[in-house]
């Protein structure tokens, strides 16, 4: 028993350094953009001074970034959830090989594919200077963790046994996919959902390339900001960074947990009046 509580306790301390680890330096960071003077620390005391100068010079970038996320999730979920769904009924070495060049953005440094898109469509001078391009690279950067996502979620259900029974009831190929297929891998989608929104807002690699002075995305600006040792300015764009975030990494969350079924209790008495 005792040799038991020792572990326990000896697995808890574990995670709480590994999260100490992970968690105080982002406070750090965020507490320097709240400070007077960040080589002095909290001894200069706090003001929203860095937080105003960030929002004034810089929300055009926060807005950018916030826009490019949610254009990748609706681009992702278009392409990623029907092709997730012919990847799960398909079981032939054609999808597999499919399935995997689907990884090579992943796989393959960002810079390589912003240099990709700039060979190929950078002649284009009005998509290479909008927003748009730089859209395009980051779907194909989280497009496959979206189709992962919901691809794990399929491949562990009978989908074939599922569609043929509601097509023996009359339901169209629209409506299986709507009533059974979607339903069935809700949690693959809001998985791939907060994965494809994280990704984007914090893409830098491949966006620092791909943008121009009027296309700066939030990471861009930042990483500005840290080379022009403005330290406090960062530290405030980072805090700005995470109120942005989080709201949305929380409302994915609580969309991804698991509905409860409630059951309605049968009433004696109906059943013995029938």
């Amino acid at each position: 028993m005792q040799h038991g509580r020792f572990l326990y306790g000896l697995q808890f301390a574990f995670t709480i350094a590994v999260c100490a680890f992970l968690v105080v330096p982002v406070v750090m960071s965020i507490l320097a953009g709240l400070t007077v003077n960040y080589f002095v620390g909290l001894e200069s005391g706090l003001t929203l001074r860095w937080v105003l100068e960030v929002w004034d010079g810089y929300r055009d970038t926060l807005f950018l970034s916030l826009g490019l996320a949610l254009a990748c999730l609706v681009l992702t979920l278009l392409l990623g959830v029907p092709l997730a769904y012919l990847l799960a009924r398909s079981r032939g070495r054609l999808a597999r090989a499919i399935e995997e060049l689907l990884m090579l953005p992943v796989a393959v440094p960002g810079l390589a594919t912003a240099l990709g898109l700039i060979v190929a469509y950078g002649g284009l001078a009005g998509f290479r200077t909008s927003a748009a391009f730089i859209l395009v690279g980051h779907v194909l950067f989280t497009l496959p963790f979206m189709v992962r996502s919901v691809l794990a979620v399929l491949s562990v259900i009978d989908l074939p046994t599922l569609e043929e029974g509601a097509a023996s009831l009359g339901a169209g190929f629209a409506q299986r996919f709507r009533d059974i297929v979607l339903p069935n891998c809700r949690n693959g989608i809001l998985a791939g959902a907060l994965m494809v929104v994280t990704l984007s807002m914090g893409e830098f690699n491949m966006t620092w390339l791909l943008h121009t002075p009027f296309t700066k995305t939030l990471p861009v600006g930042l990483a500005d900001a840290y080379a022009s040792l403005r330290l406090e300015i960062g530290s405030a764009y980072t805090l700005i960074f995470f109120l942005l975030i989080t709201p949305l990494l929380l409302a994915l969350q609580a969309l991804a947990r698991p509905r409860r079924t409630v059951f309605a209790e049968r009433d004696p008495s109906a059943e013995n009046d029938s």
